[in-house]
């Protein structure tokens, strides 16, 4: 909140130089980077830093000391409640080089590997964009430029390793994929190996990354799997140590994928709605159809492999499959109730092999 507004006045500062220049301090010149000069030297003009165009639209004033310090206070008043929010100003925007400097051996950043651009962030020249905008928008972009002069990266960035050490948690999704039986051959071993590799991150160790490193000791892990095909003890003894509390979740009823249809902001159904309303189709979903379509989805999760809500979008699809072709010649409006839904997918869902391969 400091730095916020802090780099809000400056921002105001720098508006009300662009809107009275008259009025503003005489300062010392602006520094010269010498690293820049040098690669001018080198590469030509395209490296050396131009001095700011002169400003098209700034309000000219004769004033003395007094009257300047006057009409400032004015000014900065005026642009806090937004009298030129909607005037336009020429002002600079720097642009870092988009220089092809790579990685330092070829290391992966995320890796703890240092890239050159980083390094030599401060030192090379930034490329300085004239834009024509609004004082209101200038205002956001010089709030966002002081800002991140004020903020030392360096401590956010020690911060941040510390809250990850301490606070963080890391969720492993589809763990079931590398589970193997402990002795067999073939692709079981290399998954045995990955979990080999993920053991000592989840035991506790210190890992390399771009920022530092991080020690893994106090980061709450969360694995999570299926096991449709495997088990959790087929993970090596040491991984599943390391996992003390198991939670079985049920699967999905009748009631649940109706709710997963219906209450979410963009659920299934609205999103088909507003798919054929693009090529002129109405389509409405009743209560009856809802429920059918929920029925036929739990049921076909039961007969083949049960893959959870993911089965609507096979199950929707197919439902509105003619619909979807044949809008708009053929369809304005269409009323997906129980008697739409078993017609189109009793067959397929009573049929095992028709269902396994089609939904």
């Amino acid at each position: 909140m400091e730095v916020r507004e802090a780099a809000d006045a400056a921002a105001v500062e720098r508006i009300v130089d662009l809107l009275f220049p008259d009025t503003r301090a005489p300062g010392a010149a602006q520094p010269v980077n010498a690293f820049a000069q040098t690669l001018g030297s080198i590469f030509g003009n395209s490296f050396t830093p131009q001095p700011p165009p002169q400003q098209t639209q700034p309000v000219t004033t004769n004033a003395t000391a007094e009257d300047s310090r006057t009409i400032r206070e004015q000014a900065r008043a005026d642009v806090l409640r937004g009298f030129y929010d909607v005037r336009l100003l020429d002002i600079e925007v720097e642009e870092a080089p988009q220089l092809p400097i790579g990685m330092m051996g070829g290391m992966d950043p995320a890796m703890g590997g240092a890239d050159m651009g980083e390094m030599l962030g401060g030192l090379l020249p930034k490329k300085r964009v004239r834009k024509r905008v609004t004082v209101s928008e200038a205002r956001r972009i010089f709030t966002l430029e002081e800002a991140s002069k004020l903020v030392d990266m360096d401590a956010v960035k020690r911060e941040a390793l510390r809250r990850a050490g301490e606070n963080g948690i890391i969720f492993i999704d589809e763990i079931d994929k590398v589970a193997g039986r402990e002795g067999s051959r073939g692709p079981d071993v290399s998954r045995e190996g990955v979990q080999r590799d993920i053991l000592p991150i989840v035991e506790g160790s210190t890992v390399a990354t771009k920022h530092g490193p991080l020690k893994t000791d106090h980061v709450l892990f969360i694995a999570a799997g299926a096991f449709h095909m495997s088990k959790p003890s087929d993970l090596i003894p040491e991984l599943q140590g390391r996992f003390p509390i198991r939670v079985e979740l049920d699967s999905l009823s009748i009631d649940d994928f109706k709710t997963i249809l219906t209450q979410p902001k963009n659920a299934l159904t609205e999103q088909y709605k507003a798919l054929l309303a693009i090529e002129g189709v109405s389509v409405t979903f009743a209560a009856d159809g809802i429920e059918q379509l929920a029925r036929y989805a739990m049921q076909v999760n039961e007969q083949t492999e049960n893959i959870g809500a993911r089965r609507l979008h096979t199950v929707l699809e197919r439902l509105l499959e003619d619909v979807s072709y044949a809008a708009p010649e053929d369809h304005e409006a269409v009323v997906v109730d129980a008697a739409y839904v078993r017609s189109r997918l009793e067959e397929i869902v009573e049929s095992a092999n028709l269902s396994t391969y089609i939904l």
